[in-house]
Formats: C-alpha cells, sequence, structure tokens
C-alpha cells in the first residue's frame, strides 16, 4: 500500500514548508515589533508562519486518496525549456533581446506536442516587443535590442 496517495499535493507542501522555514531563518536576526508597530522582520516571520501551516495543511492532503488519476511525469519538456532558457541568458548579450527572445519562444515551444511555428512567431515577435517596452525602455536597463553586427555598437 502506498503511502503518499497524491505525490502532487504532498511535494508542493513539502516546498511550502521549505520556502517558510527559509523566510523564518532569513528573518531570524530581524526585529519584530508589535502589529501596532511592526519592525523589519514582522512580515517575513508572519508569512513564513503562514507558508509553514499552508505547507502543512497541503502535504497532509497528500496523504489522502485522490480522485483524479496522477498524471505521468515527462522530462523532455522540462529540459528543452530550461535548455532554451539558458541559451536566451547566452544569445541576449550577442543576438539582442528581440531575436534571443524570438529564440527562447521557438526552442521552448517544441516541448509541446501543439508545436506551431505560425504562433510560435507572433507569440515570440509580441515577446520581444514587450521585452524591449519594459526592460530597455521602462527600465532603461543597457540591455543590446538587436545584434553587435546590425547595431553597430561593441
Amino acid at each position: 500500500m502506498q503511502l503518499i496517495r497524491n505525490p502532487k499535493d504532498f511535494y508542493a507542501g513539502l516546498l511550502f514548508i521549505a520556502f517558510g522555514v527559509a523566510a523564518l531563518i532569513l528573518s531570524r536576526d530581524y526585529a519584530v515589533g508589535s502589529a501596532a508597530r511592526m519592525g523589519a522582520g514582522y512580515f517575513p516571520r508572519a508569512l513564513g508562519i503562514l507558508l509553514v501551516a499552508l505547507g502543512a495543511l497541503l502535504s497532509f492532503g497528500g496523504f489522502r486518496a485522490s480522485e483524479e488519476a496522477q498524471p505521468v511525469w515527462h522530462w523532455r519538456p522540462l529540459f528543452i525549456v530550461l535548455f532554451s532558457i539558458g541559451v536566451f541568458v547566452f544569445a541576449a548579450q550577442w543576438l539582442g533581446l528581440v531575436l534571443a527572445g524570438l529564440i527562447l519562444v521557438f526552442m521552448s515551444s517544441t516541448a509541446s506536442g501543439e508545436f506551431n511555428w505560425k504562433e510560435a512567431l507572433v507569440s515570440g515577435v509580441i515577446q520581444g516587443i514587450v521585452a524591449v517596452a519594459i526592460f530597455v525602455y521602462g527600465l532603461a536597463m543597457p540591455l543590446p535590442v538587436w545584434p553587435l553586427f546590425i547595431s553597430g555598437a561593441q
């Protein structure tokens, strides 16, 4: 007999507990204060306690039988998405934000069994426009927009 009947809830609860414990540990040196005069550690500590409590409830729910069938874990999409993020990180400095973003969307879209290159192209163009608007113009981050050989920057 399997003890953990709903692994998704059980492991999600453990993740909540881990983040809650991390918040409690990281905020241990801050003054808590009171509800009327909150210190720097009041909110992180309260959030950590709530995360631990919620995680415990969620993890205990993992021992109950689930009515839905548990999906099979697929490793291929996870590796494709993670690899495409890594390619984006290294390509953005040479190819610029627009082309690296387009590559990111195309590569990560291939992780789905429903890949459509037209949809990926539209999504990539929209993502590139939004990324440039937010990071280059909105936040004024010094990121190359276009490839170095087109923009002439060094």
